[in-house]
């Protein structure tokens, strides 16, 4: 069966699930990727370079927050639009998926969530545009898994908050102008904050020598004494479902975009199966090359389904966290293997920058640990069908 639809792989004519609205908006991301990404992408990986143009050039294709309202500066967009974004990009590189879903998902959901109307009106329409870059302080260097451990801290001064703490792993921090950043107040409830570039007291050093997501920046946020506004508090949410709110939109966004990243290495691995000759034909005629090709495909086919079903009840409110942790979990999972499977079918050149096999596996090593590890995400699955909570 010779196929090439428009977004091949579509084994199972999952296209004629989607509007097309939603072809119009993956053809115009997909043509994005290949004119400013794909060009560059190993040497920023190889180089360890965070492209900052490409800031901009996200604001105006319209990556950032696209299912934030247009009065805002959003795309007024669905959670299937949105998803088939993240899985365009991720086609291209997860640290350039990473870039995009902070930005919309854990920095302008938030403060269109549990902001002010001042908040929304001053932050989300610069963010929208790409003008400014933000990110997302949760994670601390002693507190993953467990965000409800969190050390940093906020006490009330009156007329503003003073600010202490750090946060670790955080995308985007070295180039940040903002941050959503979660603390604990003096009576130990979670609090979020924006907190701008030039406070004094904050400082974001960057992380080196990562061997994933290289062409993405990450850092630390470190708050020494910082004086934070009043009126810098997102004053609708208390508690750890704050935060936890926003790593659900960024975590339906990893299900979509990491599946991208298994599409790439799935195409180019086929490409390679029929190019390459041994033994006097294409490696692509051989046994093992096509059950590696074909269960490939049948996973990414799986997982397309899943994340489309939790994409139609994401639109209709339905989605649940729990869901959303299997979907995650599974794309993530998924990818990974089919970034080795794919590896070995490259041969040694799978090892190279010629071919983006490796760069995949590298971040998708990344991908399966952030915004919940994939042991945490199958125990949060665990507790939904037992009712048993396994971790406290």
């Amino acid at each position: 069966m010779a196929y090439e639809p428009a977004g091949a792989p579509d084994y199972f004519n999952i296209d004629d699930l989607l509007t097309e609205e939603h072809i119009l908006i993956r053809q115009t991301m997909r043509d994005f990727v290949k004119r400013e990404i794909s060009p560059s992408i190993e040497k920023w990986a190889q180089d360890a370079h965070f492209p900052s143009e490409i800031v901009k050039k996200f604001g105006d294709v319209g990556a950032f927050g696209p299912t934030i309202p247009t009065e805002y500066g959003g795309g007024g967009l669905d959670y299937i639009s949105y998803g088939i974004i993240m899985q365009e990009i991720e086609r291209g590189d997860s640290g350039m998926r990473s870039t995009a879903s902070v930005q919309g998902s854990l920095v302008m959901y938030p403060i269109y969530k549990y902001g002010s109307e001042e908040q929304r009106k001053k932050y989300l329409p610069k963010l929208a545009s790409g003008e400014w870059l933000g990110c997302f302080g949760l994670t601390e260097p002693d507190f993953g898994s467990n965000p409800g451990g969190m050390v940093t801290n906020i006490k009330d001064m009156g007329d503003h908050y003073l600010l202490n703490g750090a946060k670790m792993w955080i995308s985007n921090s070295p180039e940040c102008q903002v941050a959503v950043v979660w603390a604990k107040n003096e009576e130990g409830r979670i609090k979020g904050l924006i907190v701008e570039r030039g406070m004094e007291g904050f400082t974001t050093p960057e992380i080196h020598n990562k061997w994933s997501l290289r062409a993405s920046c990450t850092g630390e946020l470190v708050f020494d004494n910082v004086k934070v506004p009043k009126e810098n508090l997102l004053p609708n949410i208390d508690g750890l479902k704050g935060p936890l709110g926003c790593l659900d939109s960024a975590r339906y966004g990893i299900s979509w975009g990491a599946i991208g990243a298994a599409i790439d290495c799935y195409e180019s691995a086929l490409k390679y199966s029929k190019e390459r000759v041994q033994f006097d034909k294409p490696i692509g005629g051989f046994q093992l090359t096509q059950k590696k090709l074909a269960e490939m495909l049948t996973e990414i086919t799986k997982a397309q389904l899943m994340v489309w079903r939790l994409g139609v009840l994401m639109n209709e409110g339905k989605g649940t966290t729990q869901q959303i942790s299997m979907a995650k979990r599974n794309s993530v999972d998924m990818a990974l293997h089919i970034a080795r499977e794919a590896r070995q079918i490259h041969g040694g050149m799978g090892i190279t920058g010629e071919y983006p096999i490796m760069r995949h596996m590298m971040n998708l090593e990344s991908v399966i640990t952030y915004e919940g590890t994939h042991d945490i995400h199958l125990l949060i699955t665990g507790a939904d069908i037992t009712g048993i909570q396994a971790f406290k």
